[in-house]
């Protein structure tokens, strides 16, 4: 595989590409020793020696980030209006980075970015099944009634029932302050699919409506506590090799 130069100087954040070719012009660009000279010269990204101003660069070919989205940042690359995800890695930022499925602007939690199209393509196949675990807070409690139909799967207005999911309620103190009735109407929801609004959508489908809602899991791994909103990390290769596994062909 190989890459033009300034491409790949603009994925490790030199510059802009105007600026990246006029680092090249101004000869502090050097590829194996030798001032470049030409922004579109062909270059292995691993194996080719590039420095900038005399210092080496270290090219890698896939990256994966673990972020809390948070409310208000739509998850895309590219926005005429809003705040993307993508924004919010700053330095780590690349061309090629891309949020794995979308966040709605008012959901919050983990979202995987990430260079991988063959990766996300797997998480996100339908065909997949890889779970996805919202804390959804909800403008009243479940009964046992709607709980049982969200895990048989609910009709949602599409061609077939939604998927079993799984539900957790939320009823015990956790310790933060806050009112009792607010901790009774809060669900932890594990779907295995991707619908357009789907948490939203199958409470609607048992009478209820969510009034906030959090990805707290995504393909077996957690969200970092540690993260705040907008905040994100590096996966692991543990967490990495966790995330490979959940979209395995079974």
């Amino acid at each position: 595989m190989d890459l033009r130069l300034d491409r790949f100087l603009c994925e490790l954040n030199i510059g802009t590409r105007s600026q990246v070719k006029a680092f090249i012009r101004q000869g502090i660009v050097a590829v194996g020793g030798v001032p470049a000279k030409d922004p579109n010269q062909r270059i292995d990204e691993l194996s080719d020696r590039v420095t900038f101003r005399g210092k080496p660069l270290e090219y890698r070919r896939y990256v994966y980030y673990m972020m809390n989205k948070p409310e208000g940042v739509v998850s895309a690359t590219r926005d005429n209006v809003s705040r993307t995800v993508v924004s919010l890695l700053g330095k780590d930022a690349r061309e090629d980075i891309f949020p794995v499925g979308r966040l709605d602007k008012d959901v919050t939690g983990f979202l995987l970015l990430t260079n991988d199209g063959d990766l996300a393509h797997r998480l996100l196949a339908p065909k997949r099944h890889v779970d996805k675990t919202y804390l959804a807070v909800l403008a009243h409690s479940l009964g046992q009634p709607e709980i049982r139909r969200l895990e048989a799967g609910v009709d949602i207005g599409e061609e077939r029932p939604t998927l079993p999911a799984r539900v957790e309620l939320l009823t015990e103190d956790d310790g933060r302050k806050e009112d009792k009735a607010i901790r009774e109407n809060k669900v932890l929801l594990t779907l295995h699919e991707g619908k357009f609004h789907q948490v939203k959508r199958m409470l609607q489908a048992v009478g209820n409506e969510v009034v906030g809602l959090q990805r707290v899991a995504f393909g077996g791994l957690r969200l970092d506590p540690e993260l705040e909103p907008g905040e994100y990390r590096e996966l692991t290769e543990e967490e990495l090799a966790i995330l490979r596994e959940s979209c395995m062909e079974v």
